[in-house]
C-alpha cells in the first residue's frame, strides 16, 4: 500500500508520516527533505541565495546525496525558504519525480510506503491507495515551528517565523508548478487542536477502514 500525505509547513504531516510508517512497518520518504538537500547543496557550493542558478539546481538534484536529507542543517529556516523557491522550478521537480515514484513502487522493505510533501497525492502519486491533507491555523503552525527551531538551538522569534511562513504558504499555494492543494480524494485533517498521538490514531482509523473495505 502507498500512503500519500500532503500539507502545509509545521502542520504535523511529517510527524504523522514518520509515526505511521513506523507503526505499519512501511518505508518513509520525506520528499520535502529532497528539495532541502538540493538547497543545502547549492548553499555549500557558495551560490547566492537571492538568485537560483536553475542549471546548477538541476545538477544537484540529479546528483542527489541522500545523506543530506538526514542532516540537521536542512532544518534551518534559510534552507527551507530556498527549498521552497527551488520547488517552484519544473526542471528540478521533474528530476526528482522519478526518484520519488521509484521509492513508492519498490520500497526497500517490500511492505509499503509513506511519502509526505506538497504534491504527493496530486502529482507524484495520484493513484496512491490512501491520501491525507494536513493543515492547521497559521499562528499555531508558526508557534510550533518557533519552538522547534529553539529546541534545535537556533535563534527564532515568533513574529519573524510567522511572517516567513505567510510568504512560504503563499508561494507554495500559488506557484504554477504543482501548487500545494488537497487532492480531490484526500482526507483533510485540521491539526490546530489535536496532538501528534491523536492525529496518528485518527489516521490509523482511516487506514483500518480502507483495509476493511478492500
Amino acid at each position: 500500500m502507498i500512503i500519500a500525505i500532503d500539507g502545509s509547513a509545521a502542520s504535523g504531516k511529517g510527524t504523522l508520516a514518520r509515526k505511521l510508517a513506523l507503526r505499519l512497518n512501511y518505508d518513509y520518504l520525506d520528499t520535502g527533505a529532497l528539495y532541502r538537500a538540493v538547497a543545502l547543496s547549492l548553499m555549500k557550493a557558495g551560490i547566492d541565495v537571492n538568485y537560483i542558478d536553475e542549471n546548477q539546481a538541476v545538477k544537484c538534484a540529479s546528483e542527489m546525496d541522500l545523506t543530506l536529507t538526514k542532516s540537521p542543517e536542512i532544518r534551518t529556516d534559510l534552507v527551507a525558504s530556498l527549498a521552497s523557491n527551488i520547488a517552484s522550478l519544473a526542471t528540478v521537480r521533474a528530476e526528482l519525480l522519478t526518484l520519488q515514484r521509484a521509492f513508492a513502487a519498490a520500497p526497500p522493505s517490500g511492505n509499503g510506503a509513506v511519502l509526505d510533501g506538497r504534491d504527493i497525492g496530486t502529482i507524484i502519486l495520484p493513484d496512491a491507495d490512501l491520501k491525507f491533507f494536513i493543515d492547521a491555523n497559521i499562528s499555531i503552525r508558526a508557534d510550533r515551528r518557533t519552538k522547534e527551531l529553539l529546541r534545535g538551538g537556533q535563534s527564532a522569534i515568533f513574529r519573524d517565523v510567522l511572517a516567513a511562513m505567510k510568504i512560504r504558504d503563499y508561494r507554495d499555494r500559488t506557484r504554477l508548478v504543482a501548487p500545494l492543494r488537497a487532492a480531490e480524494d484526500a482526507i483533510s485533517i485540521d491539526t490546530s487542536n489535536i496532538d501528534a498521538d491523536a492525529l496518528l490514531a485518527l489516521a490509523l482509523s482511516y487506514f483500518e477502514t480502507k483495509h476493511r473495505v478492500e
